[in-house]
């Protein structure tokens, strides 16, 4: 066998997480090399965040076309075509993933492209692809494998007819009818997506609201909206007995002691993940798991000295931010670049219409700990921005510490809810309270007055309502 190539570092997986870390890594002079088995980006980038947002634009912009009178603007026979609408996701993702790789040129990444395993610490080989047999010596590995789309048990995920959000982003046949399965941020974003474009969407979930980890108010706010564009939701719902059939798949919901069956074209699978860890750990590799995710330490070390682990293989959230966080984070600890840091607060966002972010604790969850807290709130019905725009739907909710007001957490249903959602987090992490955001100028007019006019709902000063 030939010498191996010794790297500082050794990157298995290519997501926010993989690709965050190499660069970093590359930016500290380091010789470093990261393997994906598919190709750089990851599922996010690739089979998620990105090209979910592409098909999410489309839809957006032909359901406002559908309402261009609202604006005093005519636009007849606007139509579609759901083909190219794909198309042009896959596009974009594309043209990302060519950023990445360019990215790992500028920062003299090696990028290789196969299915990595640890041999054993500090010895990494290629097990598939082009470059299947090669063995990579380094003095570092950092995992960042990522998760794969849970499952139902004994369904046959044929593509067609019953699929994951990975098969649903490249079908460039519109069904006529959908069940979606699963109420999180990708059931949602898939509920609304296909319901802009005409197909009749019933939604499941098996928890007592939509988008489950969000805030209650927030959570029953959406389904209002969702079921006045025509999406059936069903909550606190389970799905049994699978019958799929050559043209449609039958469904048997159960609430409590009701039964009811549903029939679509196809039905979407949008449950939850599972960690991704096949065939990355010879036999000997054995790390220590939980659930079948990583374990790590506060400098995300794992249970074998020389090993690292960072992004969704280490448990939730499993969010693309969070991921590039720890990534960035665990290089800089390997190789002394200041101290590791994990996360402390992170915004969740779903890209449906209306949007809707958060950050910190919801009421719920605040009003459990035993926490004397404060609630503002303020509308978009009262933003001139909002109103001017026609986008008008949904409020700004803070919780504070009733005395100090320490902001808790902030939650955001309506226009760009993804997008303001950023200041909170930012004033959460400087240790800001709601009366500093309340005094902080804010232009006129912009939607980014809303949460200026929440802050100060908190303290009873609110101008606009």
């Amino acid at each position: 066998m030939a010498e191996p190539t010794e790297y500082d570092l050794i990157v298995i997986g290519g997501g926010p997480a993989g690709y965050a870390g190499a660069i970093r890594a590359g930016q500290l002079g380091k010789k470093v090399a990261c393997i994906e088995m598919e190709r750089a980006g990851g599922t996010c980038l690739n089979w998620g965040c990105i090209p979910t947002k592409a098909l999410l634009k489309s839809a957006e912009l032909y359901q406002k076309f559908k309402k261009a009178e609202t604006y005093g603007i005519s636009a007849k026979e606007v139509t579609f075509d759901f083909a190219k609408i794909v198309e042009r996701s896959r596009g974009v993702s594309g043209q990302m993933a060519k950023g990445i790789e360019f990215l790992f040129k500028k920062n003299k990444v090696d990028y290789v492209v196969g299915r990595a395993q640890v041999s054993a610490p500090g010895l990494v080989s290629v097990t598939e692809g082009e470059h299947k047999g090669k063995f990579f010596k380094t003095k570092a590995i950092l995992l960042a494998t990522g998760c794969t789309m849970r499952r139902i048990p004994g369904l046959n995920y044929d593509g067609v007819r019953v699929m994951t959000s990975r098969e649903a982003l490249a079908s460039k046949t519109q069904p006529k009818s959908i069940i979606i399965v699963g109420a999180g941020a990708i059931g949602v974003e898939f509920a609304y997506f296909f319901n802009a474009l005409g197909t009749k969407v019933t939604l499941v979930e098996m928890l007592p609201q939509v988008l489950p980890i969000e805030d209650e108010e927030v959570a029953r706010t959406l389904q209002r909206a969702f079921e006045k564009q025509g999406i059936a939701i069903h909550t606190g719902t389970k799905c049994e007995n699978f019958r799929v059939g050559a043209t449609s798949v039958k469904v048997d919901l159960v609430a409590g002691d009701k039964k009811t069956e549903v029939e679509a074209e196809v039905l979407l699978s949008a449950i939850g993940i599972a960690p991704n860890l096949e065939g990355a750990l010879a036999p000997a590799v054995k790390l220590e798991l939980d659930r079948g995710f990583i374990k790590v330490g506060a400098d995300y070390r794992t249970s074998i000295a020389g090993i690292y682990a960072a992004g969704d293989i280490i448990g939730p959230p499993w969010l693309a931010h969070v991921a590039t966080f720890e990534a960035v984070n665990a290089v800089n600890g390997i190789f002394g670049h200041g101290h590791p840091r994990r996360f402390a607060g992170f915004p969740g966002c779903t890209y449906s219409q209306p949007q809707v972010a958060s950050t910190g604790l919801t009421e719920k969850a605040a009003r459990e700990k035993g926490l004397n807290i404060k609630i503002g709130k303020f509308p978009f019905t009262a933003s001139g921005k909002a109103v001017a725009s026609a986008e008008s739907e949904g409020f700004v909710k803070v919780i504070s510490d009733a005395k100090t007001g320490e902001i808790y957490g902030a939650h955001i249903i309506g226009s760009e809810a993804t997008e303001l959602i950023a200041e909170y987090g930012l004033a959460m992490s400087l240790e800001a309270t709601v009366d500093d955001v309340h005094h902080a100028i804010h232009a006129h007019p912009t939607l980014g007055e809303a949460l200026m006019e929440a802050a100060a709902a908190t303290l009873g000063e609110a101008i606009h309502i």
